[in-house]
């Protein structure tokens, strides 16, 4: 009876390597990038492109801070100046108290919160039906939410207008924070990203917690928005940054200076009003956007490529 010894050589199945005989696929190989002309360029040209970023990103902002606390001579005068007359904080307080940017400011919270609200509460209870209750006409309903996206926004301007001053039931929204959101809640894009997201998620919990009794609100409350907190991130994220940057329909609506946004009252008040305390309002009205994006940063950029809905 013969044995065999045992070889320390093992398939080359089991220990997988990389070829490093596989030519590089960038512009500059390994052996390029380790030559010091090279690494010199590369950091100059990286050095270069991060400080245009930093100057067309956070230029204006900077400038307009800095524009928010200068004399109106030293910013028409002198604008890249750095206080060359003294701070003038003076600015921020008229502008807060005498132009009642203040009062501007909460309207403008308000609209964005009743934005906030109701966009996603449209689009977590559409997608929820289109995706995880599947009605027969669920197909036919998702093709007709798509169709909207083709629509431009000012072919229905007329048509939205007459619906929301003239409704064929109940009061005219002239002047009401309705006729602001109720449009806004109707987003296609949102119902459809929230849609694709509930595709994703799987259907063995769906299916578990129904023969455990569940009813479709509490499979939706307990199961779905609980797994679905990226994408309702992202979906907060555009319902916020839409509401802020929209002029037109809320200018339309909302005609009353008392109940108005920020982004309303300061072009209508721009021609009665200093320099200096205009652009102190500014820079006031953009750290509504900039409180946003720290709050939501994390959510927004982990969530962008609204992948790996759940693990495991």
């Amino acid at each position: 009876m013969t044995t065999t010894a045992p070889t320390d050589e093992a398939p080359a199945l089991e220990r997988p390597e990389r070829d490093s005989d596989q030519p590089d696929r960038g512009i500059l190989s390994v052996f390029d990038r380790r030559r010091p002309g090279v690494k010199v360029a590369m950091v100059g040209v990286h050095a270069v492109l991060l400080t245009g970023l930093v100057v067309a990103g956070l230029g204006p902002i900077l400038w307009l801070a800095k524009a928010a606390v200068t004399t109106t001579q030293d910013s028409i005068q002198q604008p890249l100046a750095l206080f060359p007359s003294g701070i003038d904080a003076a600015n921020l307080t008229q502008a807060w108290l005498d132009v009642e940017v203040g009062q501007y400011f909460g309207n403008t919270l308000i609209l964005a919160f009743g934005a906030w609200i109701t966009q996603l509460f449209v689009a977590t209870t559409a997608g929820y039906g289109l995706s995880v209750l599947r009605p027969r006409y669920a197909k036919a309903l998702n093709a007709a939410v798509l169709a909207t996206l083709f629509i431009p926004s000012v072919v229905l301007l007329v048509p939205l207008y007459l619906t929301v001053v003239r409704p064929v039931i109940g009061v005219s929204l002239l002047n009401n924070y309705w006729g602001v959101w109720l449009p806004a809640t109707a987003n296609a894009f949102s119902i459809v990203l929230v849609t694709r997201f509930f595709d994703n998620l799987p259907r063995e919990i769906f299916e578990a917690a129904r023969v455990d009794g569940a009813g479709a609100f509490r499979v939706f409350w307990s199961i779905v928005l609980p797994m679905s907190r990226p994408i309702l991130g992202v979906v907060s994220v555009f319902a916020l940054i839409a509401s802020l940057k929209d002029y037109l329909w809320p200018s339309l609506i909302l005609t009353e200076p008392d109940i108005q946004s920020l982004g309303v009252r300061l072009p209508a008040i721009q021609s009665f009003v200093e320099i200096d305390v205009l652009l102190a309002a500014l820079a006031i009205a953009t750290t509504i956007p900039i409180a946003l994006f720290l709050v939501f940063q994390r959510v927004y950029l982990r969530s962008a490529g609204l992948g790996g809905a759940v693990k495991g």
